[in-house]
């Protein structure tokens, strides 16, 4: 149930995010998802992509630090206060922290959904929580992704 996320640290300067995304096009890796934020001169670059494996490869051959880390994404409703009431309001006294997300809206398996893609503290624990109270878990499938390491 975890996915696998690349994290890429590119120089914040302008034509890194080009040459990062431009190597994945140039090897036929498709992105599934993808977030961006700054820290300290350098950006954080969050990305989903079909073959976790080759893209590593790639941004090592652009020496392009990239590190593999689990992430958990779930499906709620598209709907305001869906994810404090559907999703976070689970974690209140588990003491299951959020260390960061981001949002795929409109994008989940079907009409009126949107995907939330989570880095927990504990990530096997928030699955079961999830698990628990019936909150939809999607796959490396769900994302066209290969399962890989």
């Amino acid at each position: 149930m975890k996915l696998k996320q690349l994290s890429v640290f590119l120089e914040n300067a302008p034509g890194r995010l080009y040459e990062a995304t431009h190597a994945l096009g140039e090897a036929g890796l498709n992105m599934r998802s993808l977030c961006i934020c700054d820290t300290f001169g350098f950006g954080v670059l969050r990305i989903l992509v079909s073959d976790v494996v080759k893209a590593r490869r790639v941004f090592m051959e652009k020496q392009l630090p990239a590190r593999v880390d689990d992430v958990v994404a779930v499906e709620i409703e598209d709907t305001p206060g869906s994810l404090a009431d559907g999703v976070l309001k689970l974690f209140l006294e588990t003491k299951v922290n959020v260390e960061y997300m981001y949002a795929l809206a409109g994008t989940g398996t079907s009409t009126g959904k949107a995907v939330m893609v989570f880095r927990f503290s504990d990530n096997d624990l928030a699955i079961e929580i999830l698990q628990g109270n019936n909150v939809k878990i999607l796959d490396a499938e769900s994302f066209g992704i290969l399962e890989n390491p």
